[in-house]
């Protein structure tokens, strides 16, 4: 299941607009916090579909019956870019368990790359919900590629993607890739360069987060 944020208006699609903008792309920390807050919507909806269960609160006055999460997700991220939406998810899922992959783009003298997935960390995944994040969903190949190494370390219930900007091409190899996964985007654009780029995109996500990097 794909679900756009920006097919009708909302702050998301005013969030995204700031985000692709090349003048307010020049304030890193405006620009991680539009990351932050697109992340945070995209958890506030996920978590209503999340199982919940009753629990009786003391009150000052006397017992609510409320619902709350029947349990806490796994919040999962691919560094660096995905720092600012993960702490996006963490605001809201505060109490969730945190896992942490460091896959990138390595590239060749040719111009093409290969996916590099040199660290991990993460808790116990068995049966639990995992909600991964990563500003970019491009060609998809890191996603699928991280979400795959995931998979080697425990069953999990079920996936929800997490991203701010998405690819149909990327999203198609998801799909194909990863079928049952639930895809949660800021917004959706159509082209893809030869180089893995997403156009009109917002360039990389990354470096505008955090800084231009040597590439390895």
């Amino acid at each position: 299941m794909v679900y756009n944020l920006s097919q009708n208006h909302s702050l998301v699609s005013n969030w995204v607009s700031e985000l692709r903008n090349v003048e307010v792309q020049q304030d890193r920390l405006r620009f991680r916090r539009n990351l932050e807050r697109i992340a945070e919507v995209i958890g506030y909806e996920i978590s209503k579909q999340l199982p919940s269960v009753n629990k009786n609160i003391t009150t000052p006055m006397g017992v609510a019956s409320c619902k709350v999460l029947e349990a806490q997700p796994v919040l999962a991220t691919i560094l660096r870019a995905g720092l600012a939406m993960h702490n996006g998810l963490l605001n809201y899922f505060d109490r969730a368990d945190n896992a942490f992959l460091s896959a990138y783009r390595k590239h060749n003298e040719d111009g093409s790359f290969d996916i590099s997935l040199e660290y991990l960390s993460c808790p116990d995944l068995n049966n639990r919900t995992i909600i991964i994040s990563d500003p970019m969903l491009a060609t998809g190949a890191s996603l699928v590629k991280s979400i795959h190494h995931l998979k080697a370390q425990g069953q999990f219930k079920e996936i929800h993607i997490a991203c701010a900007i998405a690819c149909k091409v990327g999203i198609e190899h998801v799909q194909k890739e990863i079928p049952e996964a639930h895809i949660w985007c800021g917004d959706i654009d159509n082209e893809l360069t030869a180089k893995g780029y997403i156009v009109p995109g917002l360039g990389d996500a990354g470096d505008l987060a955090y800084g231009t990097k040597v590439q390895q």
